[in-house]
């Protein structure tokens, strides 16, 4: 299900304390990015914020629930964790939530392996032709 008109303005509008957040379509949903990383996903009305392992035991300790993408039948989480409920309604919360989103997301991608760059393509090397000045020499 796509997102409903507005949501993301909703949820932007919500994290304004957080600094310039934006949320950008992708897949039928929008992810949610500040300084050039993502660190949220909205999914048919729902945002989930990337996690650590002390974030998420924390959402988890509140009922919050991960995001589960399935693909050909295999279920994976994908290591978001819904937003909690109680956050929906209050700025202060769904701020700390995100900024500690926000760390887990800075600090994945640092630890993240570079992907190798492709080497340069050779070139060919190809005989040059004897110009008529440089066959009058030989």
């Amino acid at each position: 299900m796509p997102l409903s008109p507005g949501f993301s303005e909703y949820v932007v509008e919500l994290l304004a304390g957080l600094g310039r957040v934006q949320a950008r379509r992708m897949f039928g949903g929008a992810g949610l990015f500040r300084d050039g990383v993502m660190f949220g996903v909205l999914i048919d009305d729902v945002a989930y914020f990337r996690v650590d392992d002390a974030l998420q035991a924390d959402l988890k300790g509140q009922g919050s629930v991960p995001w589960v993408y399935t693909r050909n039948g295999e279920a994976r989480e994908m290591g978001y964790w819904r937003m909690p409920e109680t956050a929906a309604d209050d700025p202060d919360e769904a701020v700390e939530v995100a900024r500690r989103s926000f760390a887990a997301a800075v600090k994945r991608k640092a630890e993240a392996k570079p992907k190798p760059k492709p080497a340069p393509a050779k070139k060919k090397m190809t005989a040059k032709k004897a110009t008529p000045k440089a066959r009058a020499r030989k």
